[in-house]
């Protein structure tokens, strides 16, 4: 089978899906599934010549919606070489110009990353205006045709039809995840020390995602900040690329609480740097508004991490049901509850949470099982009349199952 990912960009800066399809690619090679990617990026970004798939870069294009006519002339010459396209995201041209180019002769589905959140509609209410035009104009109608649009949990699926009318379309529920690691741990940790020296020596709570509001980051300087005198051997790695000027803020913010010096920012690590970060920390938290899964967390525990998050990420009923970390509201005092209840804790129990997150990583979050459930849902379309059907019952794909059976401008990108 040959598949083909449609995305706007690979730039590690844009968050989880970029390396959602990295990961992915490890689970295809593993079941015998060829993919490629068609992006908008430049053909010589440095990101790419790392980049572990065949990469269509086709150049970028001159808005934030993605409108290119190279995009439309690739995909009517090379869908069709294609046994399935995967779009990666809403609310961008490459989705529309995937329904045009194929016009029922290849079937694609749409994995909505999360962007149809009502989370957007509250905290952007003008921009949700817009969106509701180009919703009705082009949006829904890339949705409705999809052969099947692809949600990563139960809750995101329920979520998505609370933003926008009309909202029929034929769903599925797919395990999401990511792979352990591979490389020395101990090398892994000198790379990231190397990129965060104040931390050597000093045990961490570790942040790492975009800085950006979504993501609590106040709620976790301010809480941090409560509770500094309780462990003042504990400090705070906030990490990650800061696309909207918000570390300065942040930082001003810590200072003013006190925990200037307590707080270190390395930046986006990536690769080594990353898993080190990992490996070297306590506990992750993200205490975020809206995640539709939360990549992060999957990798967190694949390094044997408990979790510290919030019940606005839509796989938090995993944390709890696993007992591998806490949840709390995404507010200030959430929070803090969160980091109560990790300091609080005892060494031993510490421990047995760290022994539990194995299990919990192979049952929940490996992307082994997403590839085959992907590429069932391809199959199915083999057997299945994929131009006009009336819309499908919702279908899940949990792990036992699939085991068993083997933008416009100033919109949301993928998150």
């Amino acid at each position: 089978m040959r598949l083909l990912h449609v995305i706007h960009g690979l730039s590690p800066a844009d968050g989880g899906p970029p390396e959602n399809l990295r990961q992915l690619a490890r689970g295809f090679k593993e079941i015998g599934v060829t993919v490629e990617v068609l992006s908008q990026d430049a053909p010589d970004a440095a990101y790419l010549k790392l980049y572990p798939i065949k990469v269509h870069a086709i150049g970028p294009a001159r808005t934030s919606y993605g409108y290119s006519r190279k995009l439309m002339a690739w995909l009517k010459a090379h869908a069709c070489e294609y046994d399935g396209i995967v779009v990666e995201g809403v609310w961008q041209y490459y989705g529309v110009a995937v329904r045009a180019a194929v016009q029922g002769r290849v079937p694609y589905i749409v994995f909505t990353h999360g962007m149809l959140d009502p989370w957007f509609q509250r905290t952007y209410p003008f921009k949700h205006i817009k969106k509701y035009v180009y919703w009705l104009a082009a949006q829904y109608s890339v949705l409705r045709d999809a052969f099947r649009v692809v949600f990563t949990t139960g809750m995101e699926e329920d979520l998505a039809t609370m933003s926008f009318w009309p909202n029929t379309w034929n769903s599925v529920v797919v395990p999401l995840g990511t792979n352990r690691p591979e490389g020395d741990p101990a090398i892994q940790r000198d790379v990231f020390y190397a990129a965060c020296p104040g931390v050597r020596g000093r045990r961490f709570l570790l942040f790492l995602g975009r800085i950006h509001e979504k993501k609590g980051c106040d709620l976790l300087i301010e809480a941090f900040a409560r509770v500094r005198a309780e462990d003042a051997g504990l400090d705070l790695v906030m990490a990650g690329p800061d696309q909207v000027d918000l570390r300065a803020k942040l930082q001003q913010l810590a200072a003013e609480r006190g925990v200037g010096a307590r707080v270190h920012w390395p930046g986006m690590l990536q690769g080594d740097g990353k898993w080190g970060a990992f490996y070297a920390s306590e506990a992750f938290i993200l205490p975020s508004h809206q995640e539709n899964f939360g990549i992060a967390i999957a990798e967190a525990i694949a390094c044997s991490k408990p979790v510290l998050i919030s019940n606005k990420i839509n796989i938090w009923h995993y944390v709890t049901e696993d007992k591998v970390g806490f949840v709390e509201d995404d507010t200030v005092e959430g929070t803090e509850r969160l980091l109560r209840s990790w300091l609080s804790l005892t060494p031993d129990a510490k421990r047995a949470m760290v022994l539990r997150t194995d299990a919990s990583f192979e049952r929940r979050f490996s992307m082994r099982s997403c590839a085959l459930a992907l590429r069932r849902i391809f199959e199915e379309a083999r057997v299945e009349s994929f131009g006009t059907r009336k819309p499908a019952p919702s279908a899940v794909l949990d792990q036992k199952a699939v085991i068993s059976d083997a933008g416009m401008p100033g919109s949301d990108r993928p998150r």
